[in-house]
């Protein structure tokens, strides 16, 4: 047998991986969620209480050497003795965003339906915006975020420059030149192969933090 043909893995290797890693991760409650895997692409199912152990779910089933994609079918229903209420729900939203000293929470508005929460306003860096949903998923009772917020910089980036600073980011970062970066006016392109899920969210975020990006296209694939 070949390397090549050796580092294949199969669906049902893959599987095993991914529900041992959720059993692995406390933060997940594995018994709650089914795992099916087809060419390398997995299926979680089931429900959860939160949206905190929807997201580390999908996370931990990508951390997975060989999967190439997740789809989340997972359903967040909320339990507990005491039902979370909307109102309390924006009331916690609203002091976790102001208790990140990086989050412009006098520049966002948030308001909560059924438990999902719906996140508008401005800020200046993309990774702001990334901050301030991430804050709102640990809640708990929070079922989902639509994240509306609109990233406005203080001045349009210089597309060269941009272009020269993540592709030393990246190779700091990540420590690989199979990425490459194109920017057109404030849009960000990520294209090539990294080797893991790790590595693709690494370059998403370095890409989120250059000075004058509103927007990011992740396009790059997880492989060898």
């Amino acid at each position: 047998m070949t390397a090549t043909a050796s580092a294949v893995r199969t669906d049902d290797q893959i599987q095993r991986d991914v529900l041992d890693e959720l059993s692995w991760d406390p933060r997940v409650l594995s018994t709650d969620i089914g795992v099916t895997v087809h060419d390398g692409v997995v299926t979680l199912t089931g429900q959860v209480d939160g949206a905190a152990r929807r997201w580390a779910a999908v996370r931990g089933a990508q951390r997975v050497r060989g999967v190439r994609a997740v789809a989340d079918d997972i359903e967040v229903i909320p339990v507990g003795p005491v039902p979370v209420t909307d109102g309390a729900l924006a009331i916690a939203a609203g002091r976790a965003l102001e208790w990140n000293s990086f989050v412009p929470a006098q520049r966002l508005d948030l308001t909560v339906a059924n438990g999902w929460i719906m996140l508008r306003g401005e800020v200046e860096f993309g990774w702001q915006r990334r901050t301030a949903e991430r804050e709102l998923r640990r809640i708990r009772g929070v079922r989902g975020v639509t994240n509306l917020v609109e990233v406005r910089p203080s001045a349009r980036p210089d597309a060269d420059r941009t272009r020269r600073d993540l592709q030393r980011a990246l190779l700091r970062g990540i420590g690989t030149e199979r990425v490459t970066v194109e920017v057109h006016g404030d849009t960000v392109t990520l294209r090539g192969v990294v080797r893991t899920w790790w590595e693709r969210d690494q370059a998403d975020r370095v890409a989120w933090s250059a000075e004058g990006v509103c927007a990011v296209r992740n396009e790059l694939l997880v492989g060898g």
